[in-house]
């Protein structure tokens, strides 16, 4: 009986270890979704999802791309993670009128099939990081600088399409000469392997094809494949908000106010936790994003100058050179001309007229102050109307008086009386002189 009943506990516990290895690994197929500007939510999303389609042990991930181009960081990011992934990755530009420029071909190019559906295109690979634009190779136009780099991105392309067995002549000319294809021509011409109007249709026609993943080969059985859709998370989506420059710019812009409002109302709390917040916020966006030091040092003097303006008396001098010194800052802010990531001239205009309306409101504010009668200090003493409230004993020019809250001692030149109204005419320390006030008949 014992006997019997261990080999039963040993078949049950095999069963249950198939059926999780059946689970684990259950060839689904992951499709993951590029449709903007890469960036580094972009990175972040396309690197988490071939995680977990490893962890899972998915058969293949669809990329589907439909992007301008972006930051060549974010896309080499995600190139080596195409690169090193156990799992096959399809790169699909999809739907029709969808695009793979720029940054969007390196992806292509890196995934271990390509394909595009009809009326989509790819190309213009001229980096443009840092403001290269694109002329002719052999241009004496282009600087020592930008030979650089167009050769160095030429390299990388060009390395992909060996790697991946796709025309290498091609990519060249995408990056020196910044040409484009339409979805037929890259087929013509060996760019791309697999032409499909919908990702069924893709799938069908990658069904049974082996591929070289690792140095393993991997048949794909996709015909009939469960299709997991693998959408960005919250994280993701607000990564991808503020880590665009005009919302970055916006939440300092929100932050600097919060603080001054704050300054303005201490103990009010909202200003001082909203304004913190929201730097903090952009201050985390800029350090993922190429930023120009010397727009983000004006931008952070624009900042100093205005909250100084919430304390020295310059009516308006300093906060409207803080507001010049912003939008000079926010102009130059990004160090590239990425598809996407540059300050939008509106936004800036907007900001600075927000700017210049708030200090011209404070300045006025100030001015009004200064106008006023003063109420407080020795200056608010004298010339005010009071009654005497008590006499000193031993000297009947003597008394005390309530003024602003406190007790004061009095000298008259002439003798005073319990409820009579005196004018302060001038204080020595702790004593106030005093005249009477003659009763009106």
């Amino acid at each position: 009986m014992g006997s019997r009943w261990w080999r039963k506990t040993v078949l049950l516990i095999w069963l249950l270890g198939v059926s999780v290895g059946a689970t684990a690994a259950d060839g689904s197929v992951r499709v993951l979704a590029v449709d903007d500007v890469i960036g580094p939510a972009s990175a972040e999303y396309v690197v988490n999802g071939l995680a977990r389609a490893a962890d899972e042990q998915a058969q293949l991930v669809v990329l589907t791309i439909d992007t301008p181009g972006g930051l060549q960081s974010s896309m080499r990011v995600m190139v080596q993670a195409i690169l090193a992934s156990p799992v096959p990755v399809v790169s699909y530009v999809w739907p029709s009128g969808a695009r793979a420029a720029s940054a969007g071909t390196y992806i292509l190019y890196a995934s271990h099939i390509a394909a595009m559906a009809p009326g989509t295109h790819l190309g213009a690979a001229t980096p443009i990081q840092l403001g290269v634009q694109p002329e002719p190779s052999g241009s004496p136009a282009i600087d020592t600088e930008t030979r650089k780099q167009i050769s160095d991105a030429s390299a990388f392309l060009r390395g992909l399409a060996q790697l991946r067995g796709r025309n290498a002549e091609w990519a060249e000319q995408a990056v020196r000469d910044a040409v484009s294809l339409t979805d037929s021509e890259a087929a013509k011409l060996g760019v791309i392997e697999y032409r499909a109007k919908d990702l069924s249709d893709l799938l069908g026609q990658l069904d049974g094809k082996v591929l070289n993943v690792g140095g393993q080969s991997v048949q794909l059985h996709t015909a009939n494949a469960t299709v997991i859709h693998d959408d960005p998370d919250w994280r993701i989506r607000a990564l991808a908000v503020i880590t665009n420059p005009n919302v970055a710019l916006v939440l300092m812009m929100i932050g600097v106010f919060g603080l001054i409002f704050e300054f303005f109302n201490p103990g009010s709390a909202a200003g001082g936790v909203i304004g913190s917040i929201c730097l903090l916020l952009a201050m985390y966006a800029l350090q993922l994003l190429p930023v120009s030091y010397a727009g983000v040092g004006l931008i952070m003097l624009g900042m100093a100058l205005m909250v100084a303006e919430a304390f020295l008396p310059s009516f308006g001098v300093i906060g409207f050179g803080g507001i010049v010194a912003f939008i000079g800052g926010a102009t130059m802010l990004m160090d590239t001309q990425a598809p996407g990531f540059s300050v939008a001239l509106p936004l800036i205009i907007a900001m600075a007229a927000v700017s210049a309306l708030c200090l011209i409101g404070l300045v006025g504010v100030a001015l009004k102050a200064r106008q006023r009668q003063v109420v407080s200090g020795d200056a608010g003493l004298v010339g005010s109307m009071v009654t005497i409230t008590a006499l000193q004993a031993d000297d009947p020019l003597g008394g005390w008086v309530q003024l602003q809250g406190e007790n004061w001692q009095v000298l008259s030149q002439t003798p005073l009386r319990p409820g009579q109204r005196v004018r302060v005419v001038a204080r020595r320390g702790l004593l106030l002189e005093v005249a009477v006030v003659p009763d009106t008949p």
